[in-house]
């Protein structure tokens, strides 16, 4: 490595120290207390009995059949919302890239759903398959969408997908302004046709982009809550992982098995940022092949 790219090194490490030690000193608090809590017997509803039983928490949350149903509901609405979101994200952020006329018109209505509140619009979707006052609730026949696990979990997979494509969208169509439009004329003159040029030509480009992306939306998607908090109370064994820890937090007072909890989700949630980090390093522009920039 060059002098002047170690200098260049050098500099961005610095840049970026203020910012991260803030963010350091932001969360690392809030992290620590909880693992602190995690391995402890802490129940408000018995605080005589606090004592220090180190990893039985762990235990018993991960031999609980609960918590892996609440996880395998979690990890199903992660994968099935945002391969939905990508692929609807990636036409929504086509024709907004392209739209000559009414350009702004065709974007701010787009956004729309992303600038609702999140409570606000999973109110608005329980309403709407509300049955006898709901406009959607005999869609599907007479019975009641929500009172059943596998139509309940699709209400709350199309909830997430309707209030999130729109940020799915405006994360890809940035990374549609990098594909040089001479590289597409050239693929054209070549003969490529509108499939081989989004296939060859602009996924490629864009990969970086289609990767952050993803990541965004994974990592917001199995933090699921409100959603589910609001349509199904986590009834019909649709509670998310989210959803179980907070119940044991904040109405089982429960702060030892519900810090476990966090706990379990800030590792996941580590884990799939870290897979993914791995894939962007690769695909970055200016990267090498490990990754560095």
């Amino acid at each position: 490595m060059s002098e002047g790219r170690r200098a260049e090194r050098r500099l961005g490490w610095l840049l970026c120290a203020p910012a991260a030690l803030v963010m350091v000193l932001v969360t690392a608090w809030p992290i620590i207390y909880s693992v602190w809590l995690s391995l402890q017997r802490f129940d408000l509803k018995f605080p005589d009995e606090r004592e220090f039983i180190w990893f039985e928490n762990y235990v018993t949350v991960l031999t609980n059949g609960y918590w892996w149903s609440a996880f395998g509901v979690t990890v199903l609405i992660t994968l099935v919302s945002v391969a939905i979101e990508l692929v609807l994200g990636m036409a929504l952020a086509l024709v907004m890239h392209r739209t000559i006329v009414g350009r702004g018109l065709v974007r701010t209505s787009a956004l729309i759903p992303y600038g609702i509140v999140t409570v606000v619009a999973a109110f608005s979707w329980r309403y709407a398959w509300t049955p006898d006052t709901g406009y959607l609730a005999n869609l599907f026949g007479d019975g009641a969408p929500l009172t059943e696990q596998a139509s309940a979990l699709g209400v709350i997979v199309l909830a997430e997908v309707w209030k999130t494509t729109p940020f799915m969208a405006l994360l890809l169509m940035a990374g549609l302004a990098l594909v040089p439009n001479d590289l597409l004329k050239a693929a054209a003159i070549d003969g490529a046709g509108g499939w081989q040029r989004f296939t060859k030509v602009i996924v490629p480009v864009m990969k970086p982009a289609i990767l952050v992306a993803l990541l965004f939306r994974t990592l917001d998607a199995f933090r699921v809550f409100d959603n589910i908090y609001v349509l199904t109370s986590g009834a019909q064994d649709t509670s998310s992982v989210s959803m179980l820890a907070q119940t044991n937090l904040i109405k089982g007072l429960n702060l030892g098995i519900g810090s476990t909890m966090s706990v379990l989700i800030f590792i996941s949630v580590a884990i799939i940022a870290f897979i993914f980090i791995k894939l962007f390093g690769t695909s970055a522009p200016g990267s090498d092949n490990e990754g560095r920039r």
